[in-house]
Protein backbone atom coordinates (compact mmCIF):
# COMPACT_ATOMS: atom_id res chain seq x y z
CA UNK A 1 0.00 0.00 0.00
CA UNK A 2 2.67 2.33 0.49
CA UNK A 3 4.91 2.99 -2.39
CA UNK A 4 8.59 3.06 -1.88
CA UNK A 5 10.01 6.56 -1.75
CA UNK A 6 12.92 7.36 -3.91
CA UNK A 7 15.86 8.96 -2.30
CA UNK A 8 16.48 12.36 -3.69
CA UNK A 9 19.64 14.27 -3.20
CA UNK A 10 19.82 17.72 -1.71
CA UNK A 11 18.23 20.46 -3.78
CA UNK A 12 20.84 22.55 -5.59
CA UNK A 13 19.89 26.18 -5.96
CA UNK A 14 20.19 27.57 -9.50
CA UNK A 15 23.29 29.60 -10.27
CA UNK A 16 22.60 33.30 -10.48
CA UNK A 17 22.39 35.01 -12.85
CA UNK A 18 21.01 32.27 -15.03
CA UNK A 19 23.05 31.52 -18.07
CA UNK A 20 21.69 32.89 -21.28
CA UNK A 21 22.71 32.38 -24.83
CA UNK A 22 25.04 35.03 -26.21
CA UNK A 23 23.39 37.62 -28.46
CA UNK A 24 23.55 36.82 -32.15
CA UNK A 25 26.35 38.42 -34.10
CA UNK A 26 25.48 41.39 -36.24
CA UNK A 27 24.69 40.15 -39.73
CA UNK A 28 26.80 41.34 -42.60
CA UNK A 29 25.07 44.13 -44.52
CA UNK A 30 23.61 42.88 -47.76
CA UNK A 31 24.90 44.58 -50.91
CA UNK A 32 22.84 47.57 -51.90
CA UNK A 33 20.79 47.13 -55.04
CA UNK A 34 21.90 48.86 -58.17
CA UNK A 35 19.47 51.47 -59.51
CA UNK A 36 17.22 50.22 -62.28
CA UNK A 37 18.19 53.13 -64.47
CA UNK A 38 21.60 54.67 -64.65
CA UNK A 39 21.83 58.40 -63.90
CA UNK A 40 21.46 60.46 -67.02
CA UNK A 41 23.50 63.63 -67.28
CA UNK A 42 22.92 66.07 -70.06
CA UNK A 43 24.49 69.44 -70.41
CA UNK A 44 24.81 72.15 -72.96
CA UNK A 45 28.18 72.99 -74.52
CA UNK A 46 30.74 74.58 -72.24
CA UNK A 47 30.03 78.26 -71.68
CA UNK A 48 31.91 81.02 -73.38
CA UNK A 49 33.13 84.14 -71.59
CA UNK A 50 30.53 85.63 -69.22
CA UNK A 51 28.09 82.75 -69.81
CA UNK A 52 26.76 80.26 -67.30
CA UNK A 53 26.61 76.54 -67.93
CA UNK A 54 23.15 74.99 -67.83
CA UNK A 55 22.90 71.33 -66.80
CA UNK A 56 20.33 68.66 -66.10
CA UNK A 57 21.46 65.77 -63.86
CA UNK A 58 19.88 62.77 -62.13
CA UNK A 59 22.27 61.67 -59.34
CA UNK A 60 21.41 62.02 -55.65
CA UNK A 61 22.68 65.12 -53.94
CA UNK A 62 25.85 64.64 -51.89
CA UNK A 63 27.83 67.48 -50.36
CA UNK A 64 31.05 66.59 -48.55
CA UNK A 65 34.13 68.27 -47.08
CA UNK A 66 32.81 71.81 -47.03
CA UNK A 67 30.65 74.10 -44.95
CA UNK A 68 26.99 73.28 -45.35
CA UNK A 69 23.69 74.62 -44.01
CA UNK A 70 20.16 73.50 -44.76
CA UNK A 71 16.67 74.57 -43.80
CA UNK A 72 13.28 72.87 -44.21
CA UNK A 73 10.25 75.06 -45.02
CA UNK A 74 6.60 74.59 -45.77
CA UNK A 75 5.97 75.10 -49.48
CA UNK A 76 4.15 78.44 -49.40
CA UNK A 77 4.63 81.96 -50.68
CA UNK A 78 6.43 83.09 -47.51
CA UNK A 79 9.14 80.46 -47.84
CA UNK A 80 11.22 82.58 -50.24
CA UNK A 81 11.50 85.48 -47.80
CA UNK A 82 12.44 83.18 -44.88
CA UNK A 83 14.96 81.27 -47.01
CA UNK A 84 16.54 84.49 -48.33
CA UNK A 85 17.07 85.78 -44.80
CA UNK A 86 18.62 82.48 -43.66
CA UNK A 87 20.91 82.15 -46.69
CA UNK A 88 22.07 85.78 -46.54
CA UNK A 89 22.79 85.56 -42.80
CA UNK A 90 24.81 82.35 -43.25
CA UNK A 91 26.80 83.69 -46.20
CA UNK A 92 27.75 86.77 -44.16
CA UNK A 93 28.69 84.57 -41.16
CA UNK A 94 31.01 82.70 -43.50
CA UNK A 95 32.62 86.12 -44.13
CA UNK A 96 31.76 86.45 -47.82
CA UNK A 97 31.20 90.03 -48.95
CA UNK A 98 29.96 88.92 -52.37
CA UNK A 99 27.52 88.18 -53.90
CA UNK A 100 25.49 91.20 -52.90
CA UNK A 101 22.33 90.80 -50.85
CA UNK A 102 20.20 91.65 -53.89
CA UNK A 103 21.84 88.85 -55.92
CA UNK A 104 21.29 86.33 -53.11
CA UNK A 105 17.66 87.47 -52.75
CA UNK A 106 16.96 87.15 -56.48
CA UNK A 107 18.63 83.72 -56.72
CA UNK A 108 16.94 82.24 -53.65
CA UNK A 109 13.56 83.68 -54.70
CA UNK A 110 13.82 82.06 -58.13
CA UNK A 111 14.92 78.71 -56.71
CA UNK A 112 12.30 78.60 -53.95
CA UNK A 113 9.58 79.88 -56.29
CA UNK A 114 10.28 77.05 -58.73
CA UNK A 115 10.16 74.47 -55.93
CA UNK A 116 6.92 75.85 -54.46
CA UNK A 117 5.25 75.66 -57.88
CA UNK A 118 5.87 71.90 -57.90
CA UNK A 119 2.93 71.55 -55.51
CA UNK A 120 4.57 69.67 -52.63
CA UNK A 121 3.97 70.29 -48.93
CA UNK A 122 7.57 71.07 -48.04
CA UNK A 123 10.84 72.22 -49.55
CA UNK A 124 14.47 72.06 -48.43
CA UNK A 125 17.01 74.81 -49.00
CA UNK A 126 20.69 73.79 -48.98
CA UNK A 127 23.76 76.05 -48.99
CA UNK A 128 27.40 74.99 -49.39
CA UNK A 129 30.69 76.71 -50.24
CA UNK A 130 33.94 75.66 -51.84
CA UNK A 131 36.71 77.36 -53.82
CA UNK A 132 35.10 80.83 -53.70
CA UNK A 133 31.78 79.48 -55.00
CA UNK A 134 28.40 79.18 -53.26
CA UNK A 135 26.00 76.37 -54.09
CA UNK A 136 22.33 77.06 -53.38
CA UNK A 137 20.04 74.09 -54.02
CA UNK A 138 16.32 73.75 -53.35
CA UNK A 139 14.49 70.40 -53.28
CA UNK A 140 10.73 70.22 -53.73
CA UNK A 141 10.39 66.59 -52.52
CA UNK A 142 7.87 65.85 -55.27
CA UNK A 143 7.88 63.85 -58.47
CA UNK A 144 7.55 66.97 -60.62
CA UNK A 145 9.41 66.94 -63.91
CA UNK A 146 12.40 69.25 -64.39
CA UNK A 147 11.47 72.59 -65.90
CA UNK A 148 14.15 74.39 -67.88
CA UNK A 149 12.27 77.71 -67.88
CA UNK A 150 13.72 78.73 -64.53
CA UNK A 151 17.24 78.12 -65.86
CA UNK A 152 17.08 81.07 -68.22
CA UNK A 153 16.03 83.31 -65.34
CA UNK A 154 18.83 81.98 -63.10
CA UNK A 155 21.34 82.41 -65.92
CA UNK A 156 20.45 86.10 -66.10
CA UNK A 157 21.34 86.71 -62.43
CA UNK A 158 24.67 88.51 -61.97
CA UNK A 159 27.43 86.22 -60.70
CA UNK A 160 25.81 82.93 -61.73
CA UNK A 161 28.55 80.51 -62.73
CA UNK A 162 26.29 77.52 -63.37
CA UNK A 163 22.72 76.40 -62.76
CA UNK A 164 20.63 73.32 -63.30
CA UNK A 165 17.53 71.32 -62.52
CA UNK A 166 16.86 67.60 -62.26
CA UNK A 167 14.55 64.98 -60.84
CA UNK A 168 15.95 62.30 -58.53
CA UNK A 169 14.85 60.05 -55.68
CA UNK A 170 14.95 63.09 -53.38
CA UNK A 171 12.50 64.94 -55.60
CA UNK A 172 12.95 67.78 -58.02
CA UNK A 173 16.10 69.80 -57.36
CA UNK A 174 16.93 73.26 -58.70
CA UNK A 175 20.36 74.71 -58.01
CA UNK A 176 22.63 77.65 -58.78
CA UNK A 177 26.36 78.12 -58.32
CA UNK A 178 27.34 81.72 -57.50
CA UNK A 179 30.76 83.34 -57.56
CA UNK A 180 31.97 85.06 -54.38
CA UNK A 181 34.48 87.18 -56.29
CA UNK A 182 33.75 90.90 -56.50
CA UNK A 183 32.30 91.96 -59.85
CA UNK A 184 34.86 93.20 -62.36
CA UNK A 185 34.63 96.86 -63.27
CA UNK A 186 34.95 97.74 -66.91
CA UNK A 187 37.12 100.68 -67.81
CA UNK A 188 36.68 102.72 -70.95
CA UNK A 189 39.52 102.60 -73.45
CA UNK A 190 40.61 106.08 -74.51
Amino acid sequence: MSEPMEAKGPKVPPSYPPRSTPPPKKPVEAPRPEPKTKPVTTSLPLPGPAQARLETRRPSMTVRNRRVSSWPYEANRWAAKKATAAVTETVRKWEYAHPADAVLEETVSLLVGAAVLDGGKRISVHLADEDDLLLIAVLSHTDAQPDAEVLAQLHAVTGTVSCGTDASEDGRRVWALLSTEPPHRRTAVA
